[in-house]
């Protein structure tokens, strides 16, 4: 599976609550992102019906290490 990465721009006290709620959940910021995303794809799917994909929105995908 390959992994990509992707930058985005946020205010600077956004980014200092997301790390926050990151930390108190036990998590760094980018994993916490990615449950967020893995949240909105599997809410949007159950609204909406399955997107075209083979990864279920369920699965934790990590970047695997060198």
């Amino acid at each position: 599976m390959a992994v990509k990465s992707v930058s985005i721009r946020i205010e600077e006290e956004m980014l200092k609550k997301l790390a926050y709620i990151a930390e108190y959940e036990g998590r760094s910021v980018n994993s916490h992102i990615l449950v967020l995303v893995r949240n909105a794809i599997k809410d949007f799917e159950t609204e909406n019906g399955p997107i075209d994909g083979d990864i279920s929105p369920d699965k934790n995908v990590k970047p695997s290490r060198p």
